[in-house]
């Protein structure tokens, strides 16, 4: 399980859950779908099932053996959230983060309504982040979800970005994240739909991180946007 990342707005990941199904359109070209089923046939025992939810209880306190702190995205090859995770799983999941409190914890899912749910029976400690991802307008309620989340940061990744989102309610949001898909199946985003974010986020303050225009060539289509790279992180304190 890797510790170490090169997702640009993280530094580690922590997989105590692997597998997961698709919920939206968003889901379509998944990277962790494809990663699992290289991994599964190079014979690594953790995906062992594929890409089927599978749960490593063994790895539910690896981040209290990381002296050093860093940013840790939690279950970058599954979703915390996933129907088929038990909730004692996901409480022994935020004992762990709220007990590795040098550590900042950054959690992504697709299913808001089962966290808001369960957001209420949990401890949120101040380095917690929770986040929604939200690939176009048709998914703009998982932001009404999120935002009854008592996280000190709730944060967005419109990744990947498949349609113009022009109406973008910030209030509550305290960092976006904007990326477009990569590999050889990704469909293409247009300049006009992220400048259009990042004109939303400037004017209700709020930190933007331009992830890639991704496409087939990522490596080529690069990050910079109006000539620049967009890094922003949340103010925390």
């Amino acid at each position: 399980m890797a510790e170490n990342s090169n997702i640009e707005w993280t530094e580690s990941t922590w997989n105590p859950v692997t597998g997961c199904s698709k919920v939206s359109p968003g889901c379509k070209n998944c990277y962790a779908e494809r990663m699992a089923g290289r991994l599964r046939a190079m014979g690594c025992d953790r995906y062992r099932n594929g890409f089927d939810v599978t749960l490593h209880p063994d790895l539910l306190e690896k981040p209290l053996s990381w002296r050093k702190p860093r940013a840790i995205f939690v279950n970058s090859m599954s979703d915390l959230f996933h129907e088929n995770v038990p909730d004692g799983f996901i409480m022994r999941v935020f004992e762990t983060m709220n007990r590795a409190d040098w550590h900042t914890f950054q959690i992504l899912t697709k299913r808001s309504r089962r966290l808001k749910e369960i957001a209420r029976r949990v401890s949120w400690s101040k380095n917690i982040w929770m986040g929604a991802s939200v690939e176009s307008s048709d998914y703009l309620w998982r932001i009404e979800d999120l935002r009854a989340v008592p996280a000190s940061v709730r944060f967005l990744s419109v990744e990947p970005l498949l349609g113009p989102i022009p109406s973008l309610n910030l209030d509550g949001i305290h960092w976006v994240i904007v990326g477009g898909e990569s590999g050889s199946r990704s469909r293409p985003m247009k300049p006009s739909w992220v400048k259009e974010i990042y004109k939303q986020c400037r004017n209700a303050n709020v930190p933007f991180f331009f992830k890639q225009w991704g496409g087939p060539r990522k490596d080529i289509t690069g990050r910079k946007l109006f000539g620049r790279t967009y890094e922003e992180l949340p103010l925390v304190g």
